[in-house]
């Protein structure tokens, strides 16, 4: 049997198997033509998504480099996401973000931030996508197989530079979008986008223009959807609700230079202190050891442990995708628990201590480390700075030392969760069902996703991760991808969100 007319028969059946576990449902089902014909347009049309997930790979928007070159690749990649959405017919406007100013007093253009609206019927809901078309860093020499800007397909792999983050998952979105018009379909709801360029760079500026619009361009909004993160298994799909925050912290040991054999012994070294402090901060178990840290931390209850056992998590699959030899825990509850639900803190390195090949007998007069503190719901950031610098000083002061300590938070990053019962989540399951025929996991995501509670606080609209991408998908690593299979599949799922939000909005 040809291969596209096989994945049509299985999309076919996929529909007409919630057809009739449906049949009892109050709220009517999708019309079941209109979902077969535009599952069958996708399966045909896949190559040439592809082809565009290659075109948009080749541009090597890095925007955590702030040189020229790659600034000018970010403004070619925002105007062809922007010609892209004006040949779909949508209202587009590039926001001039102005320039970013550099620690060394240079200034670069910040990419403008896209803000399109496809429809604007009153009777219908209004659901709002946000992407970033920016991508991490790569280079051949840095461990790729492949050319990370030449989009390579491998065993149904396709691998490249934002082919899971998050070039894949804006242009699935789109690609659902155009399925209907090609269809000569009316949307089934109102749709806007917000596209950055910024965001592997901490999205500069994006909150301020986010304020702005909250009374114009947000103004209309129901309900916002990001997808921008991964699925915990491999084949099974999964819906987000929440993330944890982030508090970046350093801490400076300072006095001057010394040479080690003249003075080593005789005086309080920097780095000794420093090394004191980071390895008073959390035990081998990763317990984290600043007193009070976990006061705020909500109670755990019978009902949640439930939630967790309900997740499907093959460890084995889970440990060798991500390629750790051992976990600190040996249960799949306790894994998602301390990744989820638990604050966690990491060590990430140390200004100033000689870190070249060879030896040198230098003892190094200012050092400064560096760690952040995951944070979890109810985890007040303003209340971990104090509990750490407090923790911090009382170490130090026992150690007598005659160096100076100063400890600084960075960056203070508060933790989103969601209502799941909100209509966009139930739509989102109802479309997962009709897509992959499984219930979704419902999961939270260890790392921050500022974005979320910045709309959340900001627009007070509805936000739900609906990711698209496997575990093992290496975002910001080398050799990141996305199977054709789940880039596909995500554009089935995104035709089928529009219908039944529709239905249920």
């Amino acid at each position: 049997m040809d291969p596209k007319l096989g994945r049509m028969a299985a999309s076919l059946l996929a529909v007409l198997l919630l057809l009739l576990e449906r049949g009892m449902f109050s709220s009517p089902s999708p019309p079941p033509a209109l979902l077969e014909k535009v599952f069958q347009y996708i399966d045909l049309h896949q190559d040439e998504f592809v082809q565009t997930l290659k075109e948009w790979v080749a541009i090597e928007s890095d925007s955590v480099q702030p040189v020229p070159r790659f600034r000018q690749e970010l403004f070619r990649m925002m105007a062809v996401a922007a010609d892209t959405l004006q040949r779909l017919g949508a209202r587009v406007a590039s926001v001039d973000m102005g320039p970013q100013q550099l620690p060394d007093g240079q200034s670069l253009p910040i990419p403008p931030v896209i803000l399109a609206e496809l429809g604007s019927d009153p009777t219908k809901g209004t659901v709002c996508f946000y992407g970033h078309l920016d991508v991490q860093p790569a280079d051949r020499g840095d461990g790729w197989l492949t050319d990370p800007y030449v989009l390579t397909e491998v065993d149904g792999k396709l691998y490249g530079r934002g082919a899971t983050d998050n070039k894949g998952p804006v242009l699935a979105w789109i690609n659902a979008v155009s399925a209907f018009r090609a269809l000569e379909q009316d949307l089934p709801v109102n749709i806007k986008f917000i596209i950055e360029g910024m965001e592997e760079a901490g999205s500069v500026a994006l909150e301020e223009l986010v304020e702005k619009e909250k009374d114009r361009f947000f103004s209309g909004v129901d309900y916002i959807v990001i997808s921008d993160n991964l699925w915990i298994s491999q084949r099974k799909p999964a819906i987000t609700y929440g993330t944890r925050g982030n508090s970046y912290f350093m801490v400076k040991c300072r006095d001057q230079d010394f040479h080690s054999g003249t003075f080593g012994g005789i005086l309080h070294e920097p780095m000794a202190d420093l090394v004191a402090l980071l390895g008073s901060l959390v035990d081998s178990s990763g317990h984290i050891l600043v007193p009070g840290i976990y006061d705020e931390v909500v109670p755990l209850t019978e009902e949640e442990i439930n939630t967790y056992k309900a997740i499907h998590l093959d460890l084995e699959e889970y440990r060798n995708s991500s390629r750790v030899e051992k976990f600190l825990f040996d249960t799949k509850e306790e894994i998602l628990m301390h990744l989820w639900r638990y604050p966690s803190l990491s060590i990430h390195g140390i200004e100033g201590a000689f870190d070249e090949p060879g030896t040198k007998t230098v003892i190094p007069g200012r050092v400064i480390g560096k760690f952040s503190i995951r944070l979890v719901p109810h985890m007040n950031v303003s209340a971990v700075e104090k509990q750490v610098t407090r923790h911090l000083e009382d170490v130090f002061s026992k150690r007598n030392s005659s160096n100076k300590m100063v400890v600084s938070m960075t960056l203070g990053l508060h933790p989103w969760i969601a209502n799941i019962d909100d209509t966009q989540y139930l739509a989102a399951k109802r479309a997962i069902r009709t897509v992959f025929g499984t219930e979704p996991d419902m999961i939270r995501d260890g790392s921050t996703i500022p974005i979320a509670k910045m709309f959340q606080e900001i627009v007070h609209k509805s936000v739900v991760l609906i990711p698209l991408g496997a575990v093992d998908d290496g975002e910001h690593s080398q050799n990141e991808k996305i199977n054709r299979w789940n880039y596909i599949e995500g554009t089935k799922l995104f035709a089928a969100f529009f219908l039944e939000m529709a239905q249920l909005h």
